[in-house]
């Protein structure tokens, strides 16, 4: 990489110390951004029209898996924060994780002949057993790889580099996931309508992906470096130590923030997803464009990031979110308008139309998305300005449990309003196409039940999350002046701030200082006060002592 486009883009070092690193960390992004997006086009439809159960129990299959998700990251997080290793904390559960993501991605797309009309509670609870196996596998692997970050990235903008490295490897992931789905579902002739002849297909598509995003797992695992554990101390573990853990996670204002801003950002994306592919199959039957509609939100997704990447790393982690989030809105907005095409005059608008909304909707979506990811780990420096410990795990599977949780709730939730709204999906509908020759004509309540589910309900969220993305208060040299005096404070026992100081540490942590860790215990007759540079930047005193300790080593 050049050192024209390393200045561009903010990046010190040469390729083997800053930029490798980066790229070996991202791999399992492969897996962690590839694997859902296949799961989130496809596996709804799945089990309506290939496996035949019904909206309601498709919804049920989901939630179940999801909740289970959601209780799993908790006992996952602890697990990692206290795991003493010569790998790490963290790093030696992307091996584990390996082949639980070989069986359960097979398995979620073969239904060993079980059919959701013959034997309905059979097939359901076949697909939530396995997709809760494969929600266990993604937790064996998230969990640790977003634990691992702060660790390896604790400065405000390289955190920034590294989740753009990683937010490339997801499409990485995703973009070849995507071809060998078409690809193969091209090969077996389901290319233009999935029905339940589109078991072959799926089944090999579920071998060959999960394959792929094993390796990737692997890679991460095999290049990556973290600090040995194996003499960390470790507190007893009981019920009352568990509670008390969660419970100081959400005396953290800014994570109060950051999580009720991404809970209503989730309500956006999962009622979108969720309702997507009935959207287009069902009230705009333009089934036929799926794969390309697909193809060209993928280009506009990953078309935002050097905007959303420039805007965050020259205005701060919040500015890209209050640009570009009312281009996702003006894309959800469509979908209150979208008519059939039914072949007639305007068909051809309203194919354009469903294009642009593929357009704006990734492209707006994708800076909340930039601002959530690029957010979160700056938070385990506001945990530790109040704990004074390093809490990644504990922090990371807090937000997931409630967010898992209403995710899974979520995509009940559509189940039921849709089918509740009258929607008709499956073999009565392609019998019907086969049999006639003509289109399906869903009823005007089956087709609001779509609209609410895929704009109305969105454009709500996405509106409250913009508006609490607006009230997050802390920026770089916030970030920078807490990580300056928590290493102060562990260097000498006490720190000593300035009267503005101590406010910016009240309102970003949402507690008075004097009880907070970082607070106590201060001996004000010896003063620690905090250091800059020339520059007028605070300097970080374990990352100054380590590069002066370089420069020796090379001038040795």
């Amino acid at each position: 990489m050049g050192e024209k486009i390393k200045k561009a883009i903010g990046v010190e070092g040469d390729f083997k110390t800053a930029i490798l690193p980066m790229i070996n960390y991202s791999y399992a992004n492969m897996f962690l951004g590839g694997a859902g997006y296949i799961i989130g086009m496809y596996f709804t439809i799945f089990l309506t029209d290939v496996v035949n159960i019904s909206l309601q129990q498709a919804g049920i299959v989901v939630m179940i898996a999801t909740i289970w998700d959601a209780v799993t990251d908790p006992v996952m997080g602890i697990i990692t924060d206290r795991t003493r290793s010569k790998f790490g904390r963290h790093r030696k559960y992307l091996l584990w994780g390996i082949p639980v993501i070989l069986i359960s991605y097979s398995l979620l797309w073969n239904s060993f002949g079980i059919n959701g009309k013959e034997n309905p509670k059979l097939a359901m609870i076949y697909f939530v057993l396995v997709y809760m196996l494969y929600k266990t596998a993604f937790t064996i692997v998230s969990v640790p790889h977003t634990a691992m970050l702060p660790e390896l990235a604790p400065e405000y903008n390289l955190r920034t580099q590294y989740n753009s490295v990683g937010y490339l490897f997801n499409s990485a992931g995703m973009v070849p996931a995507f071809g060998i789905a078409v690809l193969i579902l091209g090969l077996f002739g389901s290319g233009k309508n999935i029905t339940s002849d589109s078991k072959p297909p799926f089944l090999v598509i579920g071998i060959v992906l999960a394959i792929f995003f094993s390796v990737s797992v692997f890679l991460t695992f095999k290049t990556t470096k973290e600090k040995p554990s194996l003499g960390m101390h470790v507190e007893p573990l009981d019920v009352k130590y568990i509670l008390r853990e969660y419970v100081l996670v959400f005396k953290n204002k800014s994570f109060r923030q950051y999580f009720f801003m991404s809970v209503a950002y989730q309500f956006a994306t999962g009622f979108y997803a969720n309702s997507k592919v009935y959207y287009i199959k069902y009230l705009a039957n333009q089934y036929g464009r799926y794969a390309l509609f697909n193809a060209v939100a993928g280009v506009a997704e990953a078309g935002a990031f050097p905007l959303n990447y420039a805007l965050t790393m020259k205005y701060g982690k919040q500015k890209c979110g209050n640009i570009v989030t009312p281009l996702m809105i003006a894309g959800l907005a469509i979908g209150l308008f979208m008519q059939t095409d039914n072949g007639g005059k305007w068909s051809w608008v309203f194919a354009v139309l469903m294009m642009l909304s593929m357009i704006l909707y990734p492209f707006g979506m994708s800076g909340l998305g930039f601002v959530s990811t690029n957010i979160f780990p700056d938070l385990t420096d506001v945990d530790e300005l109040i704990t004074g410990r390093r809490r990644e795990g504990v922090i990371a599977t807090f937000s997931t449990l409630i967010k898992k949780s209403i995710a899974g709730v979520m995509a009940a939730m559509v189940g039921f309003t849709l089918q509740g709204f009258g929607l008709v999906t499956g073999d009565t509908v392609s019998q019907f196409e086969q049999t006639t020759g003509k289109l399906y004509e869903q009823t005007t309540s089956a087709v609001w039940g779509v609209r609410i589910c895929v704009a109305v309900i969105p454009i709500v969220a996405a509106l409250i999350s913009l508006y609490l993305l607006k009230n997050f208060k802390m920026n770089k040299e916030d970030h920078t002046m807490i990580r300056a005096a928590v290493a102060t404070k562990h260097k000498y026992g006490s720190v000593t701030l300035t009267d503005e100081e101590i406010k910016r540490c009240e309102l970003i942590s949402g507690q008075k200082f004097h009880k907070t860790w970082l607070g106590t215990g201060n001996n004000d007759e010896e003063e620690h006060r905090l250091e800059k540079n020339e520059d007028g930047k605070y300097i970080i005193l374990i990352e100054a002592e380590e590069e002066e300790n370089k420069e020796k080593a090379i001038q040795k």
